[in-house]
């Protein structure tokens, strides 16, 4: 609290009446002067609380860190007086005493207004407010009607408060709700007086602009508003705590917003929940805010503003949100859930099913629903495909009744589509084709998972997805569909759950807990937790199963190994996890296992992680793995797992030529297991080096030119624009900057293949995919190219002959006492295949690099005894510290390095003193280890893992203080960085204090709503210089005739081709799904431009690189099977490239009809069909475009021009096809599988596209005779909800259904959508192909 001095306040509040302007700023801030150094931000709070309503308390820094004595106090409204004149103003201090210091208005730093993005001329406030008399939350029952399950009041002490954040780009609701006791079974406020515990609490709940499509107004007149927001996910919802108790005696920063803690559930007791497993249905919610997603706020006209109203409005609109009347909008009666009892127990024939239903049911014996079928129905209501309110008795029935493969396929199609449908029991109209006779299988070391996504508010479940199996899944095969990944993360869209020091995310880790412990339930399944990997568990995920009476988690966990000796249970839950690394099992051969030491020096390993392998294993494995396919020799080195052994295999040059062994050290053995099987992670080969973000600060600091890295990144952007033109230029830079999944070399190879020169659309496009990732990782991570540089495993000098480091050397004087290292690359990269020693000095590194001691200077030598190892570091096994140990705490075990040898990458500074990376002690316990331990284990982690967050400090503040990655914060952070990265080992956490976050971030790091400025660092001038590139993909293109007049293709191979282009495109449509990714391209070359963020960019990669690799092989291995011979294969291949070809020159002729234009260069992967399909044999390809003997039969060109400028020419090979989005098609046998409608045309594919004049398709008639001009659009259509046959005798049948386009969201629901009506603009049709005549007169229309 001030003193007050009355004369000096009169007089300077007398002199400030002449310049009021301060009392309409939007927020004021006052710099406070001569405070203590250890003032906190609750003194100040306490001290100024009272002058006004404070937002923000900022203390203040020097450029060193230090506390300076300053601090601004924010208000938000400013205060009622002009208290800073008061002189001198004091405050109390929290261990008695007070200080004087001294006030200062500060100028106005901000405009609190932002311009529309529309009109130039309109601005908007940065906050605009209403106040609503009500909130009501519930469900769209229908597309006019809410169903209303509880309702929040404004009262006279606390307004509901409607919030609109100009700055946020949010709507934010803050309310009120009296939380009663419904134990006696009543609904809260529903009941009579309340009993127990009563209490009122203050919520609220925000949702970005960018989620929110619609806001509709169902009621205006002269009295009242009404509005309406419906949710495809919940919004976050916070609790609010009193200010007071919400400050960190540490920190130098608090806002209002530390008041507001996230809420997963609201309910009388929260207590209830604690031995409550997780599930989709929750029992008596007072708000259910994960499910009910529908708002109706109810304002007085005469209480807010009509100005402000109408302005509100505007801005929505403005940013794409659009505002419009609903009419007949009702509110329908609150019906009770009783679904699910209907799911889980036997029905008797309800009285209200139709006569038809009763008389089917009674010649059925009713079964309960099967899981397979219980499961895929939550999937559908947890993406909000079916609602619970909307399902009752006959469509339970219905669903009992069909055959279980039937209706797993209509779930699956259901939930694919992504689409809410208000009346369930259309979907039993719907038809789905059969399972094909011949099923495709998976690779055998692939497996059909089921997995959930748990989120603070809600659970959602998946369709099951093909996944590489480990151990484990292997071991259990036969009951694989008892596992169930999980995964914790926040809200849908928010992705992940960050960590925090501060409690206000308290409730979220709870509910992580509460799942670990109780586990899931579904339907008669109930899943407990078993145990995570080691890359699942930093990304927040886990394994559990459902257990069996003579198979429990607790056993599988005592068949993985023995941990009894493990008394740490970060260790314990690294061991377990090693069971769980995504791997390739050898079944081929079964090696010798050998025993030879470690070489141990200064209590130090040097061999840590590295055994042996005999080269003739080498070979085998290799040829098991398909690795011989594409290379002539083995890699040098495998990462394996082999019972309880784990690290590097390096291929050994003592081993006799016919032994098949593998020599394990004791550093690689970390448990007892059993088992002889060895599995494979992955192997070495050669891969780009590239420079980043943290490389380029620590290179910089320690004296390499900002110019050097310019000029780098500009002849990089110059080769990839002249990549797109230029063959030479991009055979270059794609055999120079290869990807960790080599795809820049297959992509090379199909440029050597002449599709380049012949403009194949997909090879084209693909060139375009990898220059826009290319420019994406330069923009987002400086991913600088280093030409003279690559990126390998490490692997020990078995020889001893390589210097090491050593302590009384002076390295940076003289290069001969440098450590020496060997490094043989298998070609250059220009595409020789030459094996070369590179020799001389080198830097090596390891990502990330944050210490100026992580980088190293090193020299290159050539040892004629490790000409056998290519594609890796090999480091020397001499010295007082090992060397990969000095490059970020690196080890042997499978750890990669960045080895390069361009000079001008060289600091003046060599080899500054390395940071000490010995781990803190091991946390243990002195009893044996339980699944509780485990469970805590993983949510203390989540809640304290802080590498990311440590990361991006040390780079904002190396970027921010003068000293760069040598200022003592950054020292400290580099340190915490460390201690992060072993805390999964250790289970010692990295505290990150609040005086080593920054305070302001520079722009470059894009921190949307943080203080920023404009860095003139290095990073900041490589941001400027780059402009994001967009991916456009050129279907208009014609495709490759060399392949097109190949061969002669007869009906049926083109039928078999476009069966199994079905079956693909289904399975890149769920990996799409899966990840949120936007196209095909991108998962056939891993070059993936957006995805949804569940793991890290580069685990990303690796991980879509495995899926993609896996999908490849399974197709392969499926088209081989259809093309029934080796010597059939390029024919069938051939077939492949003709229906994809013939496909897209279909959808692309529709769309330049439907959208009018004459050029179609903006056609989207959302609007086309898939292309990637004949490229899994890209090698094939080749071969068969430049094969000299092939001669050209039939047409000798296929493409958009061909059928739209001479629709009237066909050929035997031409195919039509039904619709350019995929007919799902089964996949397996008795596995979940994915299932949707077909549209058989007469003749079927390619049937030589007879003289018969197609006829319209329209909702009251079948075909009519040829095609009017006034029918132009109509004719090559089906609208949704069409039900009709194909004519010409055939009456084979076809519904309709709503379509997910990959335009729209994954899981959006198109309430408005009028599905009785085409529009020219209208996205969701199903494509039909015309007959010759038909083309013909569509040509003309063209022309016309």
């Amino acid at each position: 609290m001030a003193s007050h001095h009355p004369q000096a306040v009169s007089d300077n509040i007398s002199t400030l009446r002449h310049e009021p302007s301060w009392r309409d700023w939007d927020e004021l801030q006052v710099l406070v002067t001569n405070l203590p150094r250890d003032i906190t931000t609750g003194e100040l709070w306490s001290c100024f609380r009272r002058e006004g309503h404070i937002n923000k308390i900022d203390i203040k820094e020097d450029s060193r860190g230090f506390r300076n004595g300053k601090a601004t106090v924010s208000f938000k409204p400013p205060p009622m007086k002009a208290f800073w004149g008061i002189r001198p103003y004091f405050v109390h201090l929290r261990h008695g005493g007070r200080a004087a210091v001294e006030l200062r208005l500060e100028q106005k730093l901000r405009i609190f207004s932002f311009l529309s993005p529309q009109h130039p001329q309109r601005k908007y406030p940065e906050v605009m407010k209403m106040c609503a008399n009500s909130v009501d939350f519930g469900v769209m029952y229908d597309q006019r009607s809410m169903m209303i399950m509880h309702t929040s009041k404004s009262t006279v002490q606390k307004k509901i408060e409607f919030v609109q954040n100009m700055l946020h780009r949010e709507i934010v609701a803050v309310f009120e709700v009296d939380i009663k006791d419904s134990a006696n079974g009543q609904p809260p406020f529903q009941g009579g007086p309340a009993s127990g515990y009563v209490r009122t609490e203050t919520f609220r709940f925000h949702t970005p602009l960018a989620r929110l499509s619609k806001v509709y107004i169902t009621q205006e007149n002269a009295d009242r508003i009404e509005l309406v927001m419906s949710l495809e996910t919940p919004p976050a919802f916070s609790r609010k705590l009193p200010e007071k108790d919400t400050h960190d005696e540490k920190a130098r920063f608090w806002s209002e917003h530390y008041a507001w803690y996230r809420q997963t559930d609201i309910v009388y007791s929260p207590a209830t929940l604690k031995s409550s497993p997780v599930a989709l249905r929750k029992l008596k919610p007072i708000i259910d805010i994960g499910r009910w997603k529908t708002y109706r706020f109810s304002f007085d006209k005469a209480k807010n503003s009509q100005s402000q109203y109408w302005l509100m409005c505007q801005a929505l609109r403005d940013y794409n949100v659009q505002v419009e009347p609903l009419a007949d909008f009702r509110i329908a009666p609150t019906r009770e859930l009783v679904v699910w009892d209907y799911i889980d127990n036997r029905l008797a024939t309800p009285e209200t099913a139709s006569s038809a239903l009763q008389d089917l049911m009674a010649a059925n014996e009713i079964h309960p629903v099967s899981f397979p079928v219980r499961y895929l129905l939550e999937v559908c209501i947890s993406h909000g495909c079916l609602n619970e309110y909307n399902l009752d008795r006959d469509f339970i029935s219905r669903l009992r009744l069909m055959d279980g493969s039937d209706a797993c396929n209509l779930l699956e199609y259901i939930a694919n589509q992504g689409k809410r449908i208000f009346d369930p029991m259309t979907i039993f109209d719907l038809q789905v084709i059969k399972k094909p006779a011949s099923e495709p299988q998976i690779p055998h070391y692939c497996t059909w998972m089921q997995s959930a996504t748990v989120t603070p508010s809600t659970i959602y479940y998946h369709v099951p997805t093909v996944e590489i199996s480990n151990r484990v899944i292997r071991h259990y095969s036969e009951h694989a569909d008892r596992f169930l990944r999980v995964r914790f993360t926040d809200e849908l869209l928010e992705r992940k759950i960050f960590s925090t020091d501060k409690d206000t995310s308290n409730e979220v880790f709870t509910r992580i807990k509460r799942t670990m412990q109780n586990g899931i339930v579904i339907g008669e399944r109930h899943y407990v937790f078993l145990a995570f990997g080691n890359s699942q568990f930093r990304d927040g995920g886990a394994y559990f199963f459902a257990p069996l009476p003579y198979l429990h988690p607790q056993q599988m966990r005592a068949w993985m190994g023995s941990f009894t000796h493990i008394k740490s249970i970060a260790v314990y839950a690294a061991r377990l996890g090693q069971c769980f690394s995504t791997t390739r099992a050898i079944t081929g051969t079964k090696p010798e296992v050998h025993e030879i030491e470690d070489v141990e020096r200064n209590d130090l390993v040097f061999t840590d992680g590295v055994g042996r392998i005999s080269p003739l294993l080498a070979c085998l494995v290799a040829s098991e793995l398909g690795i011989l396919r594409t290379s002539p020799e083995p890699p040098s080195v495998f990462q394996f797992r082999l019972e309880g052994c784990k690290g590097i295999l390096a291929v050994s040059a003592v081993a006799a030529p016919k032994e098949i062994s593998i020599s394990i050290r004791p550093s690689q053995h970390k448990f007892d297991a059993i088992g002889e099987v060895l599995e494979i992670v992955r192997w070495s080969q050669l891969v780009a080096a590239n420079l980043n973000r943290q490389l380029i600060i620590v290179l910089s600091t320690l004296g390499v030119a900002d110019s050097v890295f310019l000029k780098k990144q500009r002849q990089q952007l110059s080769s990839l624009e002249k990549a797109m033109t230029d063959e030479k230029t991009a055979l270059g830079l794609l055999q120079r900057d290869i990807d960790p999944n080599q795809m820049t070399l297959t992509l090379a190879g199909m440029i050597l293949d002449g599709f380049q020169q012949f403009q194949d659309p997909f090879v084209v496009s693909l060139l375009r995919l990898w220059r826009a990732w290319s420019i994406k990782c330069l923009k987002e991570k400086a991913r600088i190219l280093i030409s003279q540089g690559a990126f390998l495993f490490g692997c020990v000098d078995e020889t001893g002959q390589l210097r090491g480091h050593y302590r009384t050397k002076s390295p940076a004087e003289d290069e001969t006492s440098l450590p020496q290292i060997f490094v043989q690359l298998s070609k250059d990269f220009d595409g020789n295949s030459n094996p070369w020693v590179v020799k001389g000095p080198m830097i090596l590194a390891r990502n990330p690099s944050l210490h100026p001691g992580d980088i190293r200077i090193v020299y290159g030598v050539d040892v004629a005894e490790l000409h056998h190892l290519k594609d890796v570091v090999v480091m020397p096994q001499t010295g007082d510290i090992p060397l990969g140990r000095m490059c970020s705490g690196g080890d042997l075990d499978g750890d990669d390095y960045l080895v390069f040898w361009d000079k001008e990458l060289f600091p003046p500074e060599w080899n500054h003193e390395p940071m000490d990376y010995t781990p803190p002690p091991k946390m243990e316990v002195r009893r044996p280890i339980t699944s509780d331990d485990l469970t805590s284990y993983f949510v203390t982690y989540m809640k304290n893992d802080n590498l990311p967050t440590i990361a991006h400090a040390h780079l904002a503040l190396a970027d921010f203080m003068d000293e760069g990655v040598k200022a003592s914060k950054c020292l400290q952070l580099a340190a915490l960085h460390s201690m992060a990265v072993d805390y999964f080992k250790t289970g010692v956490p990295a505290q990150l204090t609040r005086e080593l976050r920054p305070s302001q971030w520079p722009h470059f790091m894009e921190k949307e709503h943080q203080k920023q400025y404009h860095s003139r660092k290095i990073l900041g001038k490589l941001y400027d210089e780059i402009d994001l590139v967009g991916f456009e993909p050129v279907y208009h293109l014609t495709f490759d005739s060399r392949i097109l007049s190949a061969y002669q293709l007869d009906q049926s191979i083109l039928d078999d081709a476009y069966e199994v282009k079905k079956e693909y495109d289904i399975a890149v449509r769920r990996i799409m799904a899966q990840h949120d990714i936007k196209s095909d391209f991108e998962v056939w070359s891993t070059f993936v431009l957006h995805h949804s963020r569940k793991m890290k960019d580069f685990k990303f990669h690796e991980e879509i690189g495995n899926l993609s690799s896996s999908l490849k092989d399974r197709f392969r291995s499926r088209c081989y099977e259809k093309a029934g011979s080796e010597k059939d294969i390029k024919h069938f291949v051939a077939a492949m490239y003709t229906v994809t070809a013939e496909e897209v020159a279909l959808a692309v002729r529709e769309r330049r009809l439907l959208e009018k234009e004459e050029e179609v260069e903006n056609l989207t992967p959302a609007k086309m069909p898939f292309i990637s399909f004949p490229w899994i044999f890209h090698d094939l390809l080749g071969k068969i475009a430049k094969d000299d003997q092939s001669k050209a039969e039939g047409r000798t060109d296929v493409g958009p021009s061909l059928l739209i400028d001479q629709g009237e020419q066909t050929t035997k090979n031409s195919a039509v096809l039904p619709t350019h989005e995929e007919p799902n098609t089964s996949e397996t046998g008795n596995r979940v599988t994915h299932c949707g409608q077909t549209l058989e045309l007469v003749g079927g594919i390619g049937s030589g596209l007879d003289t018969t004049e197609a006829q319209p398709l329209t909702p009251s008639s079948e075909f009519s005779e040829g095609i009017s001009d006034s029918e132009s659009l109509v004719d090559c259509i089906v609208p949704e909800g069409f039900s009709g046959s194909i004519g010409n005798g055939d009456d084979k049948t076809f519904e309709t259904d709503s379509e997910a386009d990959e335009e729209h969201e994954e899981f959006a629901v198109d309430e408005e959508k009028d599905t009785d009506q085409v529009s020219e603009k209208d996205e969701n049709i199903v494509w039909v192909t015309p007959r010759p005549s038909a083309l013909e007169k569509l040509a003309k229309l063209i022309e016309q």
